[in-house]
């Protein structure tokens, strides 16, 4: 696989103004075979503690587990916007992510990180795409994740559903969270995902919402706050996005432990019958 390295993270906004410019006219069925790296990427400590305050993480030096993924978020998008890539970035549907640290990481850890796509596989709604994320420290593997990707389409109904979540733990919500109309906005400013979808209602209609929605990444991130520091290493967690969470909205977390580790869902306040996330975290 051919790897090409850049000299810095690229800013999201001109990748997404980008990926709105190209998005007709996408077609094909090969992902180019192409790994995107920048090396000895730093972490900027007020946009660290700023994520870790609005996830619910503790303000510390270790990066919580999903913040490597906004780190290295923008080269998925600069490997996706390339004009050889098959599906078009806007409208893609973030189905689910998995996510191992190998180790506690440290803001101090110069990251090596890489990005690459794997190849298209049919769905009973279009097409999906794998994207994988990796860091590393002094040439050692310290975190990975694989996220997939629908592009919606003229999908194949046969298709054999696998890999789904558990279901949802019952009981009584562990907690109830208030989200509020900026979160999106709030969640942007820190991650530096501009998504029209996120940040207000207008651009969110404009693009088939009815509402602008929390960020994913937001979702999963608070919920493995609220499951304790065992997320942030060694550890394993992955997550499966059902339903969008709109804004402004109050959702309530279930949680069920055991000594293999956690199942957690999102689901909205006092409607036990939709969730919107669905977590597992493994020690």
């Amino acid at each position: 696989m051919a790897v090409e390295t850049l000299p810095e993270i690229p800013a999201m906004g001109p990748l997404l103004v980008r990926a709105a410019v190209t998005a007709r006219g996408r077609h094909g069925d090969d992902v180019p075979e192409r790994t995107l790296r920048v090396e000895d990427a730093t972490v900027d400590r007020a946009r660290l503690a700023a994520y870790q305050r609005i996830t619910g993480h503790d303000v510390a030096d270790t990066l919580p587990q999903a913040y490597p993924w906004v780190l290295a978020s923008p080269l998925q998008t600069a490997l996706m916007v390339r004009p050889d890539f098959p599906l078009a970035l806007p409208g893609l549907v973030h189905l689910e992510n998995r996510v191992t640290t190998h180790r506690l990481l440290d803001a101090a850890d110069p990251l090596t990180l890489e990005a690459s796509a794997g190849p298209l596989r049919a769905h009973r709604r279009g097409r999906t795409v794998g994207v994988r994320l990796t860091a590393h420290v002094a040439g050692d593997l310290v975190w990975e994740s694989d996220s997939v990707y629908l592009g919606r389409g003229r999908g194949d109904e046969d298709t054999v559903r696998t890999g789904g979540p558990p279901d949802a733990p019952e009981g009584p919500a562990r907690a109830v969270w208030r989200l509020p109309e900026n979160l999106g906005r709030r969640y942007a400013a820190v991650s530096g995902d501009v998504n029209p979808i996120h940040l207000h209602p207008l651009t969110a209609r404009a693009l088939g919402f009815r509402r602008h929605i929390a960020h994913g990444m937001w979702t999963y991130a608070r919920v493995l706050s609220a499951l304790g520091r065992g997320s942030l290493g060694p550890s394993t967690s992955r997550v499966w996005f059902t339903r969008p969470v709109e804004l402004p909205s109050t959702v309530e977390l279930v949680a069920r432990t055991g000594s293999d580790g956690s199942v957690a869902a999102v689901r909205p306040a006092g409607d036990r019958s939709r969730t919107s996330a669905v977590v597992v975290l493994e020690g």
